[in-house]
């Protein structure tokens, strides 16, 4: 939940190094598996075949992704700030992209963008409210987009993964609680603080939670906060639907980077909606993994999913190139991002643990 910006004295925001070690280990740990699993001449002779105009559209794929991220924060900001420039929003989007993926839950991400907004001159409260928005409606898009490929596809995946499909189920329960949860304060703000605070009383008696005052006082500025953008949710409904629209759009693009690896490997057989609605399922279970970018649910789910997809000594080379453009590619060019930023920012942004409350958010 997003309350108050703790900026600390130097404008420090938090970073776990131990995520980086994680995202390393697993990402070596991957070579090691493919090249234990399939020999050198395998894994040179997929490389030789791969088609590299689909390699491309993969890449393009995950521009386009990350510039329609950028435009539903531009709508956004744009009704407050009405000479905010598209190449900022593009900076602080990509900022995002760069700590969403090395913190677990992708929770990083909006408190980092949050801070840049501020270190760009905006107002903390506005910045808040600006990226509350843009989450409230990626994350209704997302549960209904994921309803309609599961109650169509449910079946199909049923028969071919057998109960591994519960585990997307467990997920998209998961991201229907966090909607349900923010429309309720949006409805009944008082009814959540006294079920919040009932739980957080819980855990004081039981000593798992210090400063209830603190926490109490914190928790009533955060969901009232809430209850207002819920306002201006409601509206602004032409707004909301650019939104779901270009989110829409955004999470085809996203998904068919999957068909482009598909296809790169020279794969044929599987229908575009069978691999998008894969795709989409995949990302279901890795939204309640508590691992930076899910790592190792990721590949083991892309394993198990698309097995059956690949031919015989491609699924693992499919897989790195998968993590590839979704998570370490997000990964280097937000950090060039965030060079970029801390080099123009009067107050520069360090990578470390101290700084912003991530509790706070």
């Amino acid at each position: 939940m997003f309350g108050k910006i703790n900026k600390g004295k130097s404008g420090k925001i938090s970073s776990n190094l131990i995520n980086i070690i994680i995202i390393a280990v697993i990402f070596v740990g991957l070579l090691i598996y493919m090249f234990c699993v399939d020999d050198i001449e395998t894994i040179t002779s997929a490389i030789k075949n791969l088609r590299y105009n689909w390699l491309f559209v993969g890449f393009m794929c995950m521009v386009v992704y990350w510039l329609l991220e950028a435009v539903c924060l531009y709508v956004v900001t744009k009704k407050t700030y009405k000479d905010e420039k598209f190449s900022t929003t593009l900076r602080v989007s990509m900022i995002g992209q760069l700590f969403n993926c090395i913190t677990p839950f992708s929770s990083g991400g909006q408190p980092i963008q949050a801070l840049v907004m501020v270190n760009d001159g905006k107002k903390a409260s506005n910045s808040i409210s600006i990226l509350l928005i843009k989450f409230i409606v990626y994350q209704a898009t997302l549960v209904i987009y994921t309803l309609l490929l599961i109650i169509f596809k449910y079946s199909y995946f049923k028969n071919l993964v057998s109960n591994f499909i519960y585990l997307a189920l467990i997920g998209f329960l998961v991201n229907l609680a966090v909607i349900i949860f923010l429309l309720l304060i949006g409805i009944n703000q008082k009814l959540v603080y006294n079920s919040v605070k009932w739980f957080y009383k819980l855990l004081a008696k039981m000593k798992l939670l210090k400063n209830l005052d603190e926490r109490l006082e914190k928790l009533q500025a955060s969901i009232t906060n809430f209850h207002e953008q819920f306002k201006i949710i409601q509206k602004e409904k032409l707004m909301i639907l650019k939104l779901v629209i270009y989110t829409i759009v955004q999470l085809t693009v996203y998904f068919y980077v999957t068909y482009a690896v598909y296809k790169a490997f020279g794969q044929s057989g599987e229908s575009i909606i069978n691999i998008i609605s894969a795709q989409a399922f995949l990302m279901m279970i890795m939204a309640f993994v508590p691992v930076p970018g899910a790592g190792i649910a990721a590949e083991g789910g892309f394993l198990i999913i698309f097995n059956t997809f690949f031919d015989n000594g491609t699924i693992n080379m499919a897989i790195l190139f998968w993590r590839i453009y979704t998570f370490y590619l997000p990964i280097i060019i937000g950090a060039l991002f965030f060079v970029i930023n801390n080099k123009k920012s009067k107050e520069k942004i360090k990578f470390d643990t101290k700084g912003v409350d991530m509790n706070a958010f």
